[in-house]
């Protein structure tokens, strides 16, 4: 095996590397936009429980409370399962960037097992991003616009 790769093999597995960095970009771009939604859906958690907890609800309210919790459940179990698909895509395009610069600068012939793990890493993001279109569906359609009182136009 040769270790000692000249400049202008190094300088090509690192342009070959660069690829999936741009995808390794977006992915860390997506985890913060999906850790930022987990924030907000434990403060609203946070907020109901409180509430729950100091008494003086009534009890249809209480009802519609407890209603929500369980819907703030299952959209941090989404954001969660997202958050689990980005990081193990993010260890995979890693795990590929490696791979392709090892590739290109020794002996080791390994661009099946790269090829592998770049495909996983964008199955996973697409895991991702579906878990993600979950969650935004099921937060939007806990929306109640049709209890929104119409406002009269001036």
């Amino acid at each position: 095996m040769n270790f000692a790769p000249d400049l202008s093999t190094v300088t090509h597995g690192i342009q070959l590397a660069v690829a999936p960095v741009f995808l390794l970009t977006a992915v860390s771009g997506m985890i913060a936009a999906v850790a930022g939604r987990l924030a907000r859906i434990i403060d609203r958690a946070r907020f109901l429980e409180n509430r729950l907890e100091s008494g003086g609800v009534e009890s249809a309210r209480a009802i519609r409370m407890y209603a929500e919790l369980k819907e703030l459940r299952q959209r941090g179990w989404l954001v969660n399962s997202c958050i689990a698909l980005l990081t193990f895509c993010a260890m995979l395009i890693g795990t590929t960037i490696i791979l392709l610069f090892l590739g290109e600068t020794s002996e080791l012939n390994i661009l099946r097992t790269a090829t592998v793990c770049f495909l996983a890493g964008v199955v996973f993001f697409l895991l991702a991003l579906l878990c993600f279109f979950a969650e935004t569906l099921l937060a939007t359609r806990l929306l109640k616009f049709a209890e929104l009182p119409v406002r009269p136009q001036c």
